[in-house]
């Protein structure tokens, strides 16, 4: 399983391939699906450009991609969108659109029950497990651990040459993560050699202009399109 990340937090000062309007958004999916994406992870955005969990936002963003393409889709729940756990909580309850599944971080306060919330919606739950916070050891003790979709195992180390090794020490620290499969990336410098220790591993991972905007030898990337295709033909 490859997924792909469209966007993440980037805006448009990091360039104008970075896609950020529904439209965008599914043309991006589309491109990126074809050239071998089989998941797609999105950061729904407001009309000027800033992560939303709006049930109106959320919709729009999720149609648009649904129209073009026919793999699952997930969106983030992150606390930069909506700080408040109530509000955020309030919010999700409120989509009218549901994603295949939705990323938790397990880190931020009020994850179990924006979990919980989402499980019983019918929606899978990637539980984020950030290096470098407690998420892991939170995790662990979750009665809700063994109902996850995945989890989603990130490498906030974006250092070349340390990445690997904090990747490493965050999967022994993930331990068996109640079974459920593990899906591992990196960011930035660390991206290409996170996504080739998961591919060496045979877990599943994930590449896109949201963990990186460049391609191995450094060159800018054009679109998350030919990050995925060079994530899906490349096995150095």
């Amino acid at each position: 399983m490859v997924q792909v990340c469209l966007n993440g937090t980037r805006g448009a000062a990091d360039g104008a391939v970075v896609p950020l309007t529904p439209e965008a958004l599914a043309e991006s999916a589309a491109e990126a699906v074809a050239a071998g994406a089989t998941d797609i992870h999105v950061h729904p955005r407001t009309p000027c450009g800033r992560d939303s969990l709006s049930p109106r936002v959320v919709a729009a963003a999720l149609d648009a991609i649904r129209a073009r393409v026919a793999v699952p889709v997930g969106v983030t729940t992150g606390a930069w969108a909506e700080p408040d756990p109530a509000r955020r909580l309030a919010l999700v309850r409120g989509w009218t659109a549901l994603p295949d599944h939705a990323s938790v971080n397990w880190h931020e306060p009020g994850a179990e029950a924006l979990a919980a919330a989402l499980i019983e919606r019918g929606v899978g739950v990637e539980a984020g497990i950030w290096s470098g916070t407690d998420g892991a050891a939170r995790f662990a003790a979750s009665p809700l651990g063994p109902r996850v979709l995945r989890v989603l195992a990130e490498v906030t180390d974006s250092a070349e040459d340390t990445a690997v090794p904090a990747a490493r020490a965050l999967l022994a620290e993930l331990g068996p993560a109640f079974g459920r499969p593990v899906l591992l990336h990196g960011e930035n410098g660390g991206a290409w050699p996170v996504l080739r220790l998961a591919q060496r591993l045979g877990l599943a991972t994930r590449i896109g202009l949201e963990d990186t905007l460049h391609l191995p030898d450094g060159r800018r990337a054009s679109s998350n399109a030919e990050l995925i295709a060079r994530a899906t033909t490349r096995h150095d």
